[in-house]
């Protein structure tokens, strides 16, 4: 499993409006329900930072570039940031129901 993680800070003003973007792409994920990923966001206290977590299942290209939320998501967000995104690639050691 291919595993990364991406720090993202929003612009205090657009906090609220980035937040349900967030939620509107997690619906539209629902809906489309792609097979092979797992994609979870927190928020962190200070209510701007965001960290997200993709994992992709070995053997299969991330589904998530074809999930129209998803991609509408990926240009709302630009506006959102304060910075660019800081992107690490992760690796498992220990996995318990994730």
């Amino acid at each position: 499993m291919s595993a990364m993680m991406l720090r993202t800070k929003v612009r205090p003003e657009v906090a609220a409006e980035a937040e349900a973007a967030v939620r509107k792409m997690f619906a539209g994920l629902a809906e489309a329900g792609p097979q092979g990923v797992r994609y979870t966001s927190y928020r962190l206290a200070d209510g701007e930072t965001y960290v997200v977590v993709l994992e992709i299942a070995e053997g299969i290209e991330n589904p998530l570039p074809g999930v129209p939320a998803f991609v509408e998501f990926q240009e709302r967000l630009k506006g959102y940031l304060t910075e660019p995104p800081v992107r690490e690639q992760l690796t498992v050691v220990g996995d318990y129901r994730s």
